[in-house]
């Protein structure tokens, strides 16, 4: 038996970019910077769990309460970010990614999930970073505020 586990560092930020080769390919105010990971046994359900979960995570506060908002309660934007690294298991000394699924169909689901964010949210509010590129991650992170999404832990750490 195996696990499916689509898996997201979630981090509050006031502002983050993605740079590839000096060129910005992807860039937010403020909003989430989302580092994904998916799993070699993951299927649509966890991409639609984990796009939920994003969508209506309460990680701002309103006037009157604390943790009241949503990235969409609050009209911010959301970088999204392929890192097939969190799947990484120590053997010995060095990292094992065999859990991680093979880069041409993680690009697929990846590209599905992005579709998904966009669809259920705003187009123009979710950039990306460039799959499999060597990317340089700027982060500004807000609180600081990170949180850990698995779709086999729904409940939370």
């Amino acid at each position: 038996f195996k696990k499916k586990i689509m898996r997201a560092i979630i981090q509050r930020v006031t502002k983050a970019s993605v740079t590839v080769e000096g060129n910005v390919v992807g860039s937010i105010g403020k909003g989430m910077c989302v580092f994904i990971g998916i799993h070699q046994d993951d299927k649509e359900e966890d991409l639609k769990w984990l796009v939920k979960k994003l969508l209506n995570a309460r990680l701002w506060d309103s006037d009157s309460k604390k943790w009241a908002n949503s990235v969409q309660d609050m009209d911010y934007e959301l970088l999204l970010v392929s890192q097939f690294t969190l799947y990484g298991r120590w053997k010995g000394n060095k990292m094992d990614y065999s859990k991680a699924m093979v880069p041409d169909k993680a690009t697929v689901m990846f590209d599905e999930f992005v579709k998904n964010v966009r669809e259920d949210y705003k187009e123009d509010r979710v950039a990306t970073g460039e799959f499999g590129a060597y990317m340089d991650v700027d982060i500004a992170n807000d609180g600081p505020i990170t949180l850990i999404a698995d779709s086999n832990n729904r409940k939370g750490l």
